[in-house]
């Protein structure tokens, strides 16, 4: 799929049409419009957003976005300053995987590019010491695929050469 960049703040929680967005629950999106239907307590705005990498369309309420972490693409500089913070000393979280699990997905949650590669640093360097129960690997897999992807947008590179880039860091002691 092309992507065409779209300048503006990642903070931002107004839309286009064929604009590329992080949904931090799901992956990177496309707004493929934007819909009103009736409802009992008035009418509602949703973004329809499609989902390449599972090939899923959602209808996420306007009103919705940012309690969602839903977000524009980050800018170059913000998705290369992301993947060098994932070489630095690495922060294992909890022994108990439970509270560990819980504490990635609320990072998820706020959807910054910083705390997805958070995420992505503590389960590789956790992964190194012991097998990631089947809950941590998926969210690390997940992390992992939405840090490559926004990125490769973001700095307009293969996504091959982001993974790479972000394997070498991590890596890294």
């Amino acid at each position: 799929m092309l992507y065409t960049l779209y300048m503006c703040n990642p903070l931002e929680t107004t839309f286009e049409i064929g604009q590329p967005v992080v949904y931090p629950q799901q992956g990177l999106g496309i707004i493929r419009g934007i819909k009103t239907r009736q409802r009992e307590n008035g009418t509602v705005s949703y973004y329809e957003i499609y989902l390449e990498h599972t090939e899923m369309t959602l209808m996420i309420p306007v009103s919705s976005v940012k309690d969602l972490g839903v977000r524009a693409l980050v800018t170059a500089e913000e998705a290369k300053q992301a993947i060098e913070s994932i070489s630095g000393k690495p922060d294992l979280g909890p022994a108990d995987w439970k509270i560990r699990y819980q504490k990635n997905v609320d990072l998820m949650k706020t959807g910054k590019i910083g705390n997805i590669a958070k995420v992505v640093q503590t389960l590789y360097n956790r992964s190194k010491l012991k097998e990631l129960p089947i809950h941590e690997r998926k969210l690390y897999d997940g992390a992992l695929s939405l840090l490559i992807d926004e990125a490769s947008i973001a700095m307009d590179r293969d996504k091959d050469e982001i993974s790479t880039m972000i394997l070498s860091r991590l890596e890294k002691k």
